[in-house]
């Protein structure tokens, strides 16, 4: 929850940078700039065409400025003239700057003369417009006539008089991060899509929801900027159509990839959602095609789906996506929690610019949004890379749960090959021994002193060999008789009495701390056995002055036995192959007996495992279930 927040302040901290760039470039070119005109005067006009003259002798102007009110237009009239005076200044090629006029045909006139005209079809109305001056048109009459859909007449800029090369750097800067961020978005949103090539199927959806999301974004930013409609103002139509298009295919990417990563939502409601804006970004794509074809006859009807629903649209999208991944930040969703620190910039923004633009009915320019979605992408990429990562971490957990299975597979079949072959050689094998043995016990009574030692020595091999085809029975089919109810403390009294003459004589000792309350189910010599078996290899790891500490406790339903000594210990090489058939670090060992003791604790439902340190020691540790009240 902590790492989610300060990427939220660091979202935040992105946005206001973002938003000081522009405004300090602006504030360094302004000083630049040689003059500003601050006071105009308009005249409302009936004129619905570009005029080839300006108005004279009319008394009907009506004074304004920057920080004035907008002046709204009469219902009578179509488009207006602005009237102001050029400023004298010192520079060998003067140029005018007009920031962000609204209008759809528009006229400038300089000393009564004609210098400008732009008349657009499409829905762009912001303009900037960035003109040479002659020599002799400073501190002469200038003249912008303008026709505007809009209530009121509005110039939001600043008008500027001064070197024109100064003029065009200061135009160039100000648009330049529009036109950067953009082709930004849209060269990661095309590598991304080239990479969707190589993916499979789990990751393919929801990267290129998110490549569509970056690329539609892009376009948007680049095709929102009046850099284009003021350099390349021909091709102003299709930029238009372009801004449409990519904003049909943000809002169901969006949801797409909201929906992929955290789920469908209460109810499916997301999933709803993003089936009605897919189908709707259809709807008004097909209707720009319609309207296009029929020469933008359907303009007004188009405009009402494609700006005012579709707003109405993303305003629902939002509410329902901050609403959803709050309640899932809530239940401890750490990509929740980046999502709403990008997504409540862009949101705040988005909303309040929406909100401003209904408002003003149309008239509101919308400007913050990219800079509130650029924090959001940043947002978006960062759940992605912990979405590849957490499935990386799956896949690592997989494979290693995996080798697991496949050595457990290994050793259940080792143990079984080994069960088979105990079981159909053993009893074979121990009845000729049995033979032999007591013919040898007969010939050692009548044998002379020099032969009866050879004959001794061959006794004990027998018996060694006995002992070894019984671990063999006793691991290919441990016959526990009766289960009954053991007390581990007397148990361990036992085995302590058995072997505590063995660790003297190792020069170690062997401790017990074992409550009398704990018991278990089981058969008390198969218990005995298995013990003995791990007790005896810590005391014959003993060096001088070893100990073997025995303790037990209960946790819930299982019982904890501990089998700790300071002996040589083991690396982990030998820990791994610790219960396989036939391996033994001792010289005579036949790694038999741990086979056995595993054997047997497996049969009484329980688990061995070892931790072990070169030179420190070995800690074996044995759960098994607790007896039942």
């Amino acid at each position: 929850m902590r790492s989610g927040w300060k990427i939220a302040v660091f979202l935040i901290i992105v946005f206001i940078l973002s938003q000081g760039f522009p405004r300090l470039v602006f504030a360094t070119e302004e000083t630049a700039a040689r003059a500003a005109i601050k006071e105009w005067r308009i005249l409302w006009s009936e004129s619905r065409g570009i005029p080839e003259s300006v108005p004279v002798h009319i008394n009907d102007w009506m004074e304004t400025s920057p920080g004035d009110s907008k002046p709204y237009k009469p219902h009578t009239k179509a488009s207006a003239w602005i009237h102001m005076r050029i400023p004298e200044i010192a520079s060998a090629s003067p140029g005018i700057l007009i920031d962000k006029l609204h209008g759809q045909q528009i006229a400038v006139y300089a000393d009564h003369q004609k210098i400008y005209e732009s008349t657009r079809t499409y829905n762009y109305e912001l303009n900037y417009i960035l003109l040479p001056l002659h020599q002799d048109m400073l501190g002469k009459d200038l003249h912008i006539w303008l026709e505007t859909a809009r209530d009121h007449v509005m110039i939001e800029g600043k008008i500027l008089v001064g070197d024109y090369q100064d003029m065009f750097n200061r135009f160039v800067k100000s648009n330049l991060m529009d036109i950067i961020l953009g082709s930004a978005f849209i060269f990661i949103a095309l590598v991304m899509l080239i990479c969707t090539i190589f993916l499979n199927r789990k990751y393919l959806v929801t990267v290129l929801s998110l490549s569509l999301i970056i690329l539609s974004v892009g376009i948007l930013v680049f095709t929102y900027s009046p850099f284009l409609y003021t350099i390349f103002n021909q091709y102003g139509n299709l930029y238009t159509h372009l801004y449409d298009i990519s904003l049909f295919i943000l809002l169901p990417s969006f949801s797409l990839f909201f929906e992929k990563i955290f789920g469908p939502g209460w109810k499916g409601t997301l999933r709803k959602l993003r089936k009605f804006q897919i189908c709707y970004s259809l709807f008004c794509g097909l209707f720009l095609i319609v309207n296009q074809w029929g020469s933008n006859q359907w303009f007004d009807l188009y405009y009402f789906f494609s700006v005012q629903v579709m707003g109405v649209v993303m305003i629902v999208q939002f509410v329902l996506l901050v609403g959803s991944s709050m309640y899932y930040a809530v239940k401890g969703n750490k990509d929740a929690v980046i999502f709403n620190a990008g997504f409540a910039v862009f949101a705040v923004v988005g909303l309040s610019e929406l909100l401003q633009f209904f408002l003003t009915r149309g008239s509101y320019n919308l400007f913050l949004w990219k800079w509130g979605i650029v924090s959001f992408i940043i947002a978006l990429i960062v759940i992605l890379g912990r979405h590849f990562a957490k499935n990386h971490e799956r896949i690592l957990q997989y494979s290693k749960e995996l080798e697991m299975f496949n050595n457990e597979l290994q050793r259940s079949e080792k143990m079984e090959i080994i069960s088979e072959l105990a079981a159909s050689v053993a009893h074979e094998v121990r009845n000729p021994l049995q033979v032999t043995r007591g013919f040898l016990q007969l010939l050692t009574g009548k044998a002379q002193a020099t032969e009866r030692e050879y004959l001794d020595l061959a006794l004990v091999e027998l018996d060694r060999a006995s002992g070894i085809i019984t671990d063999f029975l006793t691991f290919a089919k441990p016959e526990f008789g009766k289960d009954t109810v053991l007390r581990v403390s007397e148990e361990f009294k036992h085995i302590e009495g058995i072997l505590g003459p063995l660790a003297h004589l190792q020069g170690g000792k062997i401790t017990v701390d074992i409550p009398e309350d704990i018991t278990i189910r089981g058969n008390s010599s198969k218990f005995k056995q298995a013990f003995i078996n791990i007790v005896k290899n810590s005391i014959e790891a003993l060096g001088e002055e070893g100990w073997v500490h025995i303790r037990c406790y209960r946790q819930q339903d299982q019982v904890f036995i501990h089998v700790v000594d300071n002996g040589e210990g083991m690396g982990p090489d030998v820990l791994a192959r610790l219960g396989e058939p036939y391996f033994s670090n001792k010289t005579k060992g036949t790694g038999l007996g741990l086979m056995v003791t595993f054997r047997i604790i497996e049969a009484m439902d329980g688990n061995v495992y070892f931790t072990s340190k070169k030179g420190v020691g070995t800690d074996a540790v044995i759960t098994l279930p607790a007896a039942g009240e």
